[in-house]
Formats: C-alpha cells, sequence, structure tokens
C-alpha cells in the first residue's frame, strides 16, 4: 500500500484533532492513522469511493478472495 505522506497522522493526533483528520481525509480520499510508527487505521471519505459502488456480489467476491488467499495453504492441505 503506497501512502502520501499529506495523509499522515499519529494516533494521538488524531485523538486530539479529529476534525483535522476528517479534513485531510476529505482533501485526499483518506487519511491513515499510525500506532507504534505502523499505519494502523484509515479514515475513508464516503463520497467518490469506488468500493461503495461495488455490488453486494462484487463485495463478496473480493472477500472471497482475500480469504482464499490469505488461508491457500489450509485450504491445499484440506483438499488432500
Amino acid at each position: 500500500m503506497q501512502i502520501n505522506t499529506n495523509q499522515i497522522l499519529s494516533m494521538t493526533e488524531a485523538n486530539q484533532n479529529f476534525s483535522r483528520a476528517v479534513k485531510i481525509a476529505d482533501q485526499n480520499g483518506s487519511a491513515v492513522i499510525f500506532r507504534n510508527n505502523k499505519p494502523q487505521y484509515m479514515i475513508v471519505a464516503l463520497q467518490d469511493n469506488p468500493l461503495l459502488d461495488l455490488t453486494d456480489d462484487e463485495k463478496i467476491d473480493v472477500v472471497a478472495k482475500r480469504i482464499l488467499n490469505k488461508y491457500h495453504a489450509a485450504f491445499e492441505e484440506l483438499a488432500k
């Protein structure tokens, strides 16, 4: 995942100034909140978000693909 440095906030900063986090999400489409120097959360502006334009079947396909990719080795073992 590539993150624009203008979208990054620390957890402390997001807690203390949530309106700034929302403003960043409005301007850039999302804001990424770091916890312990790692990207942990994302605030997403819902308007014009292509993920929300997916049909329910498309959303299920995306989730199913993620599960299959994540647990591929386990599914291979079960298939034996």
